[in-house]
């Protein structure tokens, strides 16, 4: 696959499935190629990184979701027809979840090469997503106290403000992506879908969960995990068996 700033991935053979991780508001892509050590080894991570994050830390973050969606889809596009034959997933927790939606949608409307699955999780089901505050016009301080109550963020950063005065305009970027989220009516997706959520969300209503199933004409199968928001970190172990499970079987052999 040829080197692009948008996507963060290990050195090494190429494996017989690609799993595209994208991340929440604020999260850091990195965290998920620890992901690497727990996935059958036939499952490659390729974790998404938007501008203003890590190494793309100077880049203007991205305020359209529609040409976010646009540019990862033709992305992930190119790095299919690069290797032919290998099956690929999308996995996304809270915005990553819909980032990853609408990419599907995108590939979908290309016509080209297609996720084999996609991994919906922390997030509710676009239709019916409960109202949130603009929390991306909070004054700092604020935010802060906001992402205390979110529980991803280790108390240490939080704590401190000149990191966090670098860490917030693409965290605030990343919220008002959420918010200005609007959901378009189209034609399900034909994929099956595997939705995870924490028991102890806040998302964590049947209906918002289980109204992903009407995004797909193929199977939808929600997993429950004991945890609150960031169950994907606590529960890393039961998350990861749940994704081998689910892709086993589009796994074949790298030639």
């Amino acid at each position: 696959m040829p080197p692009t700033p948008w996507l963060l991935r290990r050195p090494g053979p190429r494996r017989a499935l690609r799993l595209y991780c994208f991340s929440y508001a604020g999260g850091s892509p990195a965290s998920y190629l620890a992901w690497q050590a727990g996935l059958a080894p036939d499952i490659e991570v390729c974790a998404v990184q938007l501008p203003g994050r890590g190494a793309r830390f100077n880049e203007p973050s991205c305020t359209s979701l529609a040409q976010l969606v646009d540019t990862l889809a033709e992305v992930i596009g190119e790095a299919a027809e690069a290797t032919p034959g290998q099956p690929f997933a999308l996995f996304g927790h809270s915005l990553g979840a819909l980032i990853a939606f609408e990419v599907a949608r995108a590939l979908a409307g290309r016509g080209g090469a297609q996720p084999c699955h996609l991994f919906l999780s922390g997030c509710a089901a676009p239709r019916y997503r409960p109202w949130r505050p603009a929390i991306h016009r909070f004054d700092d301080a604020a935010l802060v106290r906001e992402l205390v109550t979110y529980n991803g963020t280790p108390p240490e950063i939080l704590a401190d403000a000149e990191l966090m005065a670098l860490l917030l305009p693409a965290i605030r970027a990343d919220f008002a992506l959420v918010h200005d989220y609007q959901y378009r009516p189209a034609r399900p997706l034909c994929q099956p879908l595997t939705v995870l959520a924490g028991n102890a969300d806040r998302i964590g209503s049947s209906t918002e969960v289980s109204g992903w199933s009407e995004e797909t004409s193929g199977p939808c199968r929600v997993q429950w995990f004991a945890g609150d928001h960031f169950f994907l970190h606590t529960c890393a172990p039961d998350v990861l068996d749940c994704i081998n499970a689910a892709l086993e079987h589009f796994i074949e052999p790298a030639l």
